[in-house]
């Protein structure tokens, strides 16, 4: 799954700290996510799309192997 979390915190000056505070969940967590080994739970996917006031299809996009 690809995710545009990297550049959607750029676009909101935001740091991984700052969107995993806001959302929860550890800087680590966030990190992984970015870099594609670990896929959020819908919730958290919610909590992310929330924070940037975006729909959740353009933080997500699937894959074809996915």
């Amino acid at each position: 799954m690809k995710n545009t979390i990297k550049v959607e915190r750029a676009r909101n000056n935001m740091t991984q700290q700052d969107l995993a505070d806001r959302v929860n969940v550890s800087r680590q967590t966030i990190n992984s996510i970015e870099a594609g080994k670990y896929v959020p739970s819908t919730v958290l996917s919610l909590k992310i799309a929330k924070v940037f006031v975006v729909p959740i299809e353009e933080l997500f996009e699937l894959e074809e192997g996915d």
